[in-house]
């Protein structure tokens, strides 16, 4: 049914869109993420120039030096450049905001078999707008789309949501400390905030899969217990007269808007005090993992 995705992420606060990308498609974004990979992997630690970030760790399960994140990528790979503000991506957005769209959030999250931090807390996304002052109608007007580039399921860790929370405002969850990844179940702090743990719906997606949900749909992940990766592909978007002073372009006046010459502060509010090139030491192996989202 046409914008029948639209429908559903009103009602239930995400939606499922089924073969959102071809085979083909598919195969050509996720060469294009082994590229970013590959790039990532080359640096000893997380490592920031402008918007670009490569989150790099030593994995103490599996030995190895890996990337759980990487952001704004889109600065430093064609494909993947156009693939966020491409044609199919607009169609699915349009219904929902309009057609003056901004960029926010540009990110891809690999879960290694084996890895010890394979694994999202419940949350909301609201928590990551460090300036909510920004933006306006965040219940309503912010959308994030993940596509899985591979097959995943529980086995792999896939998304979980947890519907009609989006209804309920800011929850607090997990936002009684900075750590993202840890506690798998979370019973105990679902049910503090009204959420009974069996409301948890697992989705099983197959590659080209694409799922929206709101800064307000409450969401995480389990740990990658298979022997495939589980690689999801994040943007989140808002419609522009929502955000005028925070995010990149994607679409404006339904025309799509390739990145220009300087980045634009969408996160990172030191951005033009501290542009970069420099190395974090964020220290995943005590958990302390700041970045979203599932």
């Amino acid at each position: 049914m046409i914008n029948a995705h639209v429908a559903e992420l009103r009602e239930q606060g995400y939606a499922v869109i089924r073969g959102f990308l071809s085979p083909e498609e598919v195969d050509e974004v996720r060469r294009a993420t082994d590229t970013v990979y590959d790039e990532g992997v080359r640096h000893h630690a997380t490592y920031r120039h402008q918007n670009l970030l490569f989150e790099v760790i030593e994995d103490p399960a599996i030995g190895k030096r890996v990337m759980p994140q990487a952001h704004w990528f889109s600065w430093i790979n064609p494909t993947l450049e156009r693939q966020r503000r491409s044609d199919k991506m607009f169609d699915v957005l349009a219904p929902l905001l309009g057609p003056d769209i901004k960029q926010i959030s540009n990110q891809v999250h690999w879960k290694n078999p084996g890895g010890k931090f394979t694994y999202y807390r419940m949350h909301q996304d609201v928590r990551f707008r460090e300036r909510p002052e920004m933006f306006a109608n965040l219940d309503s007007h912010h959308i994030t789309a993940g596509l899985a580039l591979n097959r995943q399921g529980a086995a792999q860790g896939a998304l979980k949501v947890v519907p009609r929370t989006h209804k309920r405002g800011n929850l607090g969850l997990s936002e009684d400390a900075s750590i993202m990844v840890g506690n798998v179940e979370q019973g105990e702090e679902l049910r503090a905030v009204g959420i009974d743990p069996a409301e948890v719906v697992q989705l099983e997606l197959e590659a080209g899969d694409l799922v929206l949900w709101t800064l307000f749909t409450v969401h995480g992940s389990g740990p990658n217990m298979s022997s495939d990766p589980r690689i999801l592909l994040i943007n989140s978007y808002v419609r522009a007269e929502d955000s005028p002073d925070r995010g990149e372009w994607a679409f404006r006046d339904g025309r799509s808007v390739p990145l220009g010459d300087a980045p634009e502060v969408c996160k990172y509010e030191e951005l033009h005090e501290r542009p970069g090139p420099f190395y974090l030491d964020d220290d995943w192996t005590n958990e302390s993992q700041k970045s979203g989202t599932g």
